[in-house]
């Protein structure tokens, strides 16, 4: 009998020492956003403040009007983007979209809004990024080319890009301007190897950063007599840009912080040149991630959103967005046109009370709920928030952390759009176009 007690007895350590284990890790889990669906905000209290889409309104003050994406890969967050520019336009005087996307490449598709060739379809890939050759992108763009062609003078709508981490077409697009004002382009055409598709050989990245930079002072001393070269100087800032990030390759923090402080840059030149234009607000899109409003980059670093807060205060509106469930497309591997989907849960309670209460996608204003609403713990207060960028981990599958952040959605953006069922992006071939 006490042979068979002792060998018992390991066995039963084991079994103590597992549920031990398994009990810290739901703890851990459960602490950092676990599995599962979260809590639910109060529904009752989320029905009587939530609102439609199209019933999104911001204040009078309100020049720079963001809209952020919980994920680059869902359609329902690219369908946003036409929905809210529509109310902003209608409601708000707004003419200009911009994207989180290259100045050059967001050209191609300002030029084909305006009359210019080819399709929908093909403006979409000219931007140069695989998550904006989709349907959604497409009607976006559709629709503002029906717009205008119907539009007064000086009411047309504009297509603008922020980014710069691509440069053919900002390079092709300087060599067009620079040649339209009767400049010498043939040293600027020796900078880039068009068989390749990448800079020419016979420059380094220096040598070709001093040309782009020695034809920008040109163009500059040409608008001191009164030709307007701010499209063109703005090409050429761009691929400068983009030289100076190249140079933070090694150092993925810095370089992230660059990215930001550029694109900020960039979104008030388009703000300057809307106001030229005699429009007060432009609408702006990008990753959460990027228009928030309280978003540092380790120490001394500001994301694009805290950046436009800091100086424009209340000219600043920022609205985010999450889900409740979302099967994203995010890329397989190094390549972005080879993809997969993956099931996420943001653990967000606004985002469940949502779903809920029926809503396919809910607008949430910050500033009508009481402070006395049971709402204002999950708005106020710190709560897990979806948040999933243009990469993939298999920690997202096991570390449901790795996709959430613990945030204050107060703190972030006035207000938030809610997806109740986000379904994946999909990828136009290439080839196609």
């Amino acid at each position: 009998m006490k042979n068979k007690e002792t060998k018992k007895h390991p066995f039963r350590k084991i079994l103590l020492a597992l549920l031990a284990v398994a009990i810290g890790v739901g703890c851990i889990f459960s602490y950092f956003g676990g599995f599962g669906t979260g809590k639910c905000a109060d529904t009752a209290e989320f029905a009587k403040y939530a609102r439609n889409v199209s019933d999104v309104s911001i204040p009078a003050q309100a020049h720079v009007v963001a809209l952020g994406e919980a994920t680059h890969g869902n359609a329902e967050f690219q369908q946003l983007k036409l929905d809210v520019f529509k109310v902003m336009v209608e409601k708000y005087g707004v003419r200009a979209f911009a994207l989180e996307g290259d100045f050059g490449g967001c050209e191609a598709v300002n030029r084909y809004i305006h009359g210019g060739d080819g399709t929908a379809q093909e403006a979409a890939a000219a931007i140069g990024f695989p998550i904006y050759r989709t349907e959604q992108m497409e009607q976006l763009i559709a629709w503002m080319r029906d717009y205008n062609e119907t539009a007064e003078d000086g009411q047309d709508l504009r297509f603008y890009g922020f980014d710069m981490q691509q440069v053919e077409r900002n390079y092709n697009y300087l060599i067009e301007a620079t040649e339209g004002f009767g400049m010498d382009a043939s040293t600027l055409k020796k900078l880039w190897d068009e068989e390749k598709g990448c800079r020419s050989d016979a420059y380094d990245v220096e040598q070709w950063a001093k040309v782009i930079g020695d034809v920008k002072c040109e163009l500059q001393r040409l608008d001191t007599l009164n030709t307007n070269t701010a499209q063109a100087v703005h090409f050429a800032d761009i691929l400068l840009q983009n030289y100076e990030l190249g140079k933070l390759i090694t150092s993925m923090e810095k370089g992230v912080m660059l990215r930001d402080k550029y694109m900020t840059n960039n979104v008030y030149w388009i703000l300057e040149q809307e106001e030229a234009r005699g429009h007060h607000r432009i609408f702006i899109t990008a990753h959460n991630g990027h228009i928030e409003k309280r978003h540092n980059y380790g120490t001394d670093g500001k994301a694009m959103g805290n950046l436009l807060a800091d100086e424009l205060g209340e000219g600043y509106f920022a609205i985010g967005t999450d889900f409740f469930k979302a099967r994203v497309s995010l890329p397989k591997g190094e390549s972005h046109n080879n993809r997969r989907n993956h099931t996420y849960y943001s653990y967000n309670p606004l985002a469940k009370a949502s779903k809920k209460c029926g809503y396919d996608m809910a607008w949430l204003d910050f500033s009508i709920i009481p402070d006395d609403s049971p709402l204002q713990q999950y708005v106020s207060g710190y709560t897990w928030l979806g948040t999933i960028g243009e990469g993939y981990s298999p920690l997202m599958a096991v570390l449901p952390m790795a996709y959430r952040v613990w945030d204050s959605p107060a703190e972030l953006y006035e207000g938030m759009i809610l997806v109740s069922n986000a379904h994946p992006i999909e990828i136009r071939n290439i080839e196609n176009h």
